[in-house]
């Protein structure tokens, strides 16, 4: 199965279960996450119980417990370990699957979405496209779209990539084809006290870094945060 971590630390406890677990260094064999119900595609670290055959990614063992989430900005958002309906699962409000494992939820609103789709980019760079795709949360009044990647008609209840310059949409699911747990992007709330305008701007910015998941991701959102800060610097010499 692999390596147990050794030392002083013996494990830690997760709120999902009543054992201590422990690290899973290089998993010899493939483990299923309890938590999104992946399996572990890479030689990152499993956190574990072999008593229960319960394991988490590492990623998902940190998740953070709630989220502010810009998809749903009226509340914030628990992690439940098991769906709250009786039915024991639920519909993703962004990808529209059916899951089983840990969601986010907001109890007032029925609002669920798996831990991966909380963790999707705000905007992505796909291959032979000139510009990034941003993530919409919604979809314009009277208007359709199609997966420019699987050419399948989306469902306008769901979460998309889309990028207006180009007029290309995708689902969640295409763009990233294999959807992962990591950074968890939070909510951003402007300060009352400060400029509107250039709130916006930075928390463009702001909203963008956090969402980046690799090295090649966080140069480009570098240079996106140096344009947004530059514009709102002029737009600001402009009001003046």
């Amino acid at each position: 199965m692999g390596r147990l971590n050794g030392g002083t630390n013996e494990g830690k406890q997760h709120f999902s279960h009543q054992h201590v677990l422990k690290q899973i260094v290089n998993p010899t064999e493939t483990l299923t996450c309890n938590a999104c119900e992946k399996p572990n595609n890479s030689n990152k670290p499993f956190y574990g119980c072999n008593t229960c055959q319960y394991f988490l990614h590492e990623n998902c063992f940190n998740a953070p417990r709630i989220l502010n989430h810009s998809s749903h900005p009226l509340h914030p958002l628990t992690l439940h370990q098991i769906p709250s309906y009786a039915s024991g699962s639920y519909i993703c409000n962004a990808c529209g699957s059916v899951g089983n494992g840990f969601c986010y939820n907001c109890v007032d609103c029925d609002f669920d979405i798996h831990l991966q789709c909380a963790s999707c980019p705000s905007s992505i760079l796909v291959d032979k496209l000139p510009h990034q795709l941003e993530i919409q949360y919604g979809y314009p009044e009277d208007s359709e779209y199609v997966c420019d990647i699987c050419s399948v008609m989306m469902n306008n209840d769901n979460w998309f990539y889309y990028c207006g310059g180009c007029d290309f949409a995708s689902h969640l699911n295409c763009a990233i084809i294999s959807p992962e747990v990591g950074v968890f992007p939070k909510q951003q709330r402007p300060n009352p006290n400060s400029n509107p305008s250039r709130n916006s701007h930075v928390n463009a910015a702001v909203e963008m870094i956090n969402s980046v998941n690799d090295d090649h991701d966080r140069f480009i959102a570098a240079q996106i945060a140096a344009q947004i800060d530059a514009r709102g610097r002029r737009a600001m010499l402009d009001l003046i």
